[in-house]
Order: C-alpha cells, then sequence, then structure tokens
C-alpha cells in the first residue's frame, strides 16, 4: 500500500515506478485528492503475463472497501504485450485507489512498472481577449 497525494504524483516527473506483486496477492496505490476537477492518469506494463487492474474511489478512509464506488471494474489486461493507458476525472474529493490484482496467478509473482500523472483543468478567464 502506497498512499499518494496529489502533489507527489506531480513531482513523479518522467520515471517510472515498480510494484512486486506475488502470485495470489495484489497491491493497492490509493491517492488522497482534495480539489475537484483533477485528472488522474496512469499508464502500465507488466512482467511477466497479465494483471488484473481495477479502480475504486472511497470518500474516507475508513469506508469499508466493499462499500467503495468501482469506476473501473477488474479487468484482465495483456500488459505484458501492450502498454496500457487511462484516466479518471476527480468528480468528489476522496482516495481514488489503483489496485493491481494478481490473486488469479497461482504461482507466478509479476512486477508492474507505472507511471502516475495529474492534471489541472485549463480554465480560461478570458484575460486575452482584446
Amino acid at each position: 500500500k502506497l498512499p499518494l497525494t496529489v502533489e507527489e504524483i506531480m513531482n513523479f516527473g518522467e520515471s517510472n515506478r515498480e510494484l512486486f506483486i506475488k502470485s495470489s496477492t495484489y497491491s493497492i496505490i490509493p491517492i488522497t485528492v482534495t480539489e475537484m476537477g483533477l485528472t488522474i492518469s496512469w499508464i502500465f506494463s507488466s512482467d511477466p503475463k497479465s494483471i488484473s487492474f481495477s479502480v475504486v474511489y472511497q470518500e474516507a478512509d475508513d469506508t469499508p472497501l466493499d462499500q467503495c464506488k468501482v469506476l473501473i471494474p477488474m479487468t484482465r489486461c495483456n500488459s505484458h504485450k501492450e502498454t496500457i493507458r487511462g484516466q479518471v476525472k476527480v468528480r468528489n474529493a476522496g482516495i481514488y485507489t489503483l489496485i493491481f490484482d494478481n490473486t488469479f496467478s497461482r504461482f507466478i509473482s509479476k512486477r508492474v512498472f507505472y507511471h502516475l500523472a495529474v492534471e489541472r483543468p485549463v480554465i480560461y478567464d478570458g484575460s486575452d481577449f482584446p
């Protein structure tokens, strides 16, 4: 479990991070967000073989995981063959959790290489209008 804030993700730069996920387990990356309108995006690949991926939203730390809102249902990704990209729009403050699930694999541990980014919306204020 690697709790991250928006500021920490903005300081990621271009570098990739790595997760090691043992067979029959999963790893989560909770991202605490306090401002609406942001876009959280991710790119990841896995080695060896596929990994399952999901994104859930939790209003508060103490909300049980089974009561979280599923934003992206658990999906098996062939991320060992192609890079997976995606994004989610922040509609409410809370915790957005990326889940990398290897519970289907009984013997093979996986490495996931990922990069996260957060974008603030560009708000046009009309100041350059003549």
